[in-house]
């Protein structure tokens, strides 16, 4: 089993060197798809160009930029309108968010990403230099009394629960990127010690107490405040690794400026070949299906994967396979929705745009 886990990890390095082109019937498809949930979501945007504002801005941010990856620019008045609603939540300190809010560091980051994808023309170029200042400032730090030796130390959370985990990380990575900042950015090398103890792999990079309990190369919510994950723990305490979080994991240590030969890539690579999987959330069924298929298309797109080989040894074009996956489970009015509502996937307008995100790595 071991020497043919190897030889498929192998051979999705090897293959995904080759350039394998969408097929034609497909990009059809896809493009069939997107304009039938641009539709949809022309009519759920509110007078004031929001989307589901009850959740803040959070998911206005992620419509608008969904919708620029697809072609719409600030001229269009979808985008126009959306993004003089956000920009009603900049903020003198450079954060971008609702008052009050226990999300700071997920409203700015989301913020970020989409004025940056609207900056074609350097309107926006002020607000995202603030903005990044801002959300290092919201990095756990020695400033917050988490030097290298804490678990804490480089992530990014959510206030309610005192503790950074490797989504809202992985939010500052992106963001910072998008900002500018490249792998020898100090919040980058600090975030990327936090995502790699987020790893079920023990090596240099990870000596904390969960790296050997599970050691298959996935990746799990947090190793802060006692470790937490999603996927619950083993029978020796080991925190599960699931397949939103490794495709988070795996992004995050791209765009920090890990390479493919490097051993926490090839784990990640490992794990994935092990677990690859269309029709659930690998490790958490249908909880978060709709984010982890955005993380999954985004992580393999920043990995530079055309194709990947699973365990059985049978090779998956992912593109192609993600678009009739998304067409399939595509409802009539042009949205998708979770029957499992966990972490707001009940609401249509986050899963499109979610959808629409993922599509746009599928061309």
């Amino acid at each position: 089993m071991y020497r043919r886990a190897i030889f498929c990890l192998l051979a999705a390095f090897l293959i995904s060197n080759v350039a394998h082109a969408v097929e034609p019937s497909t990009n059809k498809a896809r493009q069939q798809t997107v304009d039938k949930a641009v539709a949809f979501l022309a009519k759920q945007q509110a007078a004031d160009g929001s989307y589901s504002a009850f959740a803040g801005p959070g998911i206005t941010s992620l419509v608008t930029t969904s919708l620029m990856q697809h072609g719409r620019t600030v001229k269009d008045p979808m985008v126009a309108k959306s993004l003089k609603y956000l920009e009603q939540f900049i903020r003198e300190d450079g954060g971008i968010h609702q008052e009050e809010t226990l999300y700071r560091n997920y409203e700015t980051c989301l913020a970020i990403l989409c004025f940056t994808e609207a900056n074609k023309d350097g309107r926006y170029t002020k607000v995202i230099k603030k903005a990044d200042a801002f959300i290092k400032g919201l990095q756990w730090t020695e400033e917050e009394g988490h030097d290298e030796s804490s678990y804490s130390h480089g992530g990014a959370g959510y206030g309610k629960h005192k503790r950074p985990d490797l989504s809202n990380t992985g939010f500052l990575v992106e963001a910072l990127k998008a900002a500018g900042n490249d792998a020898d950015s100090e919040a980058v090398k600090r975030a990327l010690k936090f995502i790699s103890r987020c790893q079920n792999l023990e090596s240099e990079h990870n000596t904390t107490e969960f790296s050997a309990k599970v050691q298959d190369g996935g990746f799990f919510y947090t190793p802060a405040a006692g470790g937490s994950s999603q996927a619950g723990k083993n029978a020796n305490g080991g925190l599960r690794s699931y397949a939103s979080m490794t495709y988070v994991g795996l992004k995050s240590m791209i765009y920090a400026g890990v390479g493919p030969d490097d051993k926490r890539v090839k784990a990640a690579m490992q794990w994935i070949g092990k677990n690859y999987d269309l029709n659930s959330n690998p490790g958490m069924g249908t909880s978060g299906l709709y984010y982890y298929y955005h993380t999954f298309a985004k992580a393999l797109h920043a990995a530079k994967v055309e194709t990947l080989v699973d365990e059985d040894g049978k090779t998956h074009n992912w593109k192609d396979e993600l678009v009739q996956e998304l067409s399939k489970r595509q409802l009539k009015d042009g949205s998708w929705i979770n029957s499992d509502a966990r972490w707001l996937e009940g609401d249509a307008n986050l899963v499109s745009a979610y959808c629409l995100m993922a599509l746009s790595y599928c061309k």
